[in-house]
């Protein structure tokens, strides 16, 4: 069995519902994960926003805009009015759903939740909805009942394990296509929650998991992963394969196209990842798996909005425990490093989230003077960087010759070499690493 993942543009209109319904009816068994149509979890961010202000009027109003929009969809996606009207009551419940949240009085996180979660519900009901009038054998599988995180928000991997075939075992068994929402789930509690990091294409991943598919598609309208970004380097192509590390390291340093949270379930399963694009469904697209192809970089990426933190101390020099110390004070406020290097009497290290800037730093210079770079990018060059692989360590550095490089980092990795530049100096770096190692 595979698995298939689109996100919300692929099912934003009714032409893209039916467009991804062609997609997937092509006989073979599988698992379709869906997310929210198109702007509908802000519509829903921003319904929960005025109940928590006791704001009900507004609310409604918001409600009655957003279902308006799903029956003029209903309209346009059916063709008869059996399912037209089955279309509708499906609909209706999630709406009154809505409309009995804003009569409630006291508006939790909890409430918010469920909120939250009839996007991904409404879109799967009209999508299997409409299957079945294209007399596809189809049939919803409801991720609240085998999709679990646990106390540390973490997925629950024993329990989907055990549930999700049980869930599918319930179904009739000459099911083709099973239709299961993406990024909605239940916590440990069993209250309605969400997987927050990777959104659906983690649920493809966990499903695939789960079930040991032979393959997990993750389709979108971006076309693959790029050997650099389009946006400022000409003639890019699509990568036509990835190792599971590397895939990794694009996705954190920016390439948006798939979460790296998603990537582990398949990596420790050993399920390949393919990514496909909705708009154009004959290309190869990537194939991210844990084969490697030797002695060749494979792609670069840069990531944005990075501030850079100084540290240096005379007290640094021949001690231990500095670091431990420097890095209690990024822990304190929950704050992740992107990138490190240290010296015999300083510290570098980077950051993206800078909500706790202020307090990070007022730490910091109770062991030393610390400075602050702010409006840095990260541009990560991605391949087999295998130490005894000689020569594409000077190649890369070389090609950056001209650019005022602030930090460097390699060898925490066999697949990465990172830089940091500065905001204005982004795009001829780039430029200049296409032009030395892709041409």
């Amino acid at each position: 069995m595979i698995i298939q993942k689109f996100g919300g543009t692929s099912v934003g209109s009714a032409a893209r519902m039916k467009d991804v319904a062609k997609l997937i009816n092509d006989g073979q068994k599988k698992i379709v994960v869906l997310s929210a149509m198109s702007g509908t979890t802000n519509t829903l961010v921003e319904i929960a926003d005025y109940l928590y202000k006791k704001n009900p009027v507004s609310a409604n109003e918001v409600i009655n805009t957003l279902e308006h929009k799903y029956l003029c969809v209903v309209d346009e996606l059916y063709s008869t009015a059996e399912y037209k009207n089955k279309a509708t009551e499906a609909l209706k419940f999630h709406f009154d759903t809505l409309r009995s949240l804003s009569k409630n009085n006291f508006f939790t996180v909890f409430e918010e939740k469920i909120t939250l979660a009839q996007g991904e519900q409404m879109s799967t009901a009209m999508m299997n909805l409409y299957l079945n009038e294209m007399g596809v054998k189809s049939n919803l599988l409801p991720a609240l009942d085998y999709m679990r995180i646990d106390k540390n928000e973490e997925p629950d991997v024993a329990y989907i394990r055990e549930h999700l075939p049980k869930e599918i075992e319930k179904l009739p068994t000459d099911t083709v296509i099973y239709v299961t929402q993406g990024y909605i789930c239940r916590n440990a509690y069993n209250e309605v929650d969400n997987l927050k990091r990777g959104g659906s294409d983690y649920s493809a991943s966990l499903i695939g998991a789960a079930i040991g598919a032979s393959e997990i598609q993750i389709w979108t309208d971006i076309d693959g992963m790029h050997n650099n970004d389009p946006r400022f380097v000409e003639g890019t192509k699509p990568v036509a394969t990835l190792h599971f590390e590397e895939a990794a390291e694009l996705a954190y340093f920016g390439a948006k196209i798939l979460h790296p949270t998603c990537i582990l379930p398949a990596k420790i399963a050993n399920i390949p990842v393919k990514l496909l694009n909705t708009m154009d469904p004959k290309a190869a697209g990537t194939v991210i798996s844990n084969k490697i192809v030797p002695h060749k970089i494979e792609a670069v990426a840069a990531k944005d909005d990075i501030t850079a933190i100084k540290i240096k101390s005379g007290r640094m020099l021949l001690a231990y425990g500095f670091l431990r110390k420097v890095f209690d004070c990024f822990e304190m406020y929950k704050t992740s490093i992107d990138m490190i290097t240290t010296s015999e009497v300083g510290v570098s290290v980077t950051i993206d989230n800078t909500k706790h800037l202020d307090e990070i730093v007022d730490e910091l210079k109770k062991f030393g003077t610390v400075t602050i770079e702010k409006d840095m990018v990260i541009i990560c060059v991605v391949g087999d960087m295998n130490s005894a692989n000689v020569g594409f360590q000077a190649k890369i550095v070389n090609a950056l010759k001209d650019i005022p490089v602030r930090m460097i980092s390699y060898g925490g990795s066999n697949y990465n070499v990172s830089f940091l530049v500065g905001k204005g100096d982004k795009k001829r770096a780039l430029e200049a690493l296409s032009a030395n190692i892709f041409d």
